[in-house]
């Protein structure tokens, strides 16, 4: 369990840094971290950390498949995260 919860922490900062990186790139005409990259990683467990990124950097924010598919993420991982916890009687 604490392997996992280090797992999620990890990822996040990874996401979250990732939204900054790819904003300084865009900024200075650069090249950019792919759209696909930034949703890999939310779907595997960064998606607060995207959440995050975007709205501190202000990045990806005019997007809507952003603004709305980050949300989307998070909420289907609380979701399956809720299903896990009370099918293996972790509450």
């Amino acid at each position: 369990m604490a392997l996992f919860v280090i797992f999620i922490i990890v990822i996040n900062l990874v996401s979250f840094s990732m939204m900054g990186i790819d904003k300084w790139k865009a900024k200075k005409k650069r090249w950019r971290i792919s759209e696909k990259a930034l949703f890999a990683v939310a779907l595997f467990g960064g998606s607060i950390g995207a959440i995050l990124g975007m709205y501190l950097f202000h990045h990806k924010t005019r997007h809507w498949y952003f603004v709305w598919g980050m949300p989307v993420i998070l909420l289907l991982q609380l979701v399956m995260a809720a299903v896990i916890m009370k099918k293996f009687a972790v509450f």
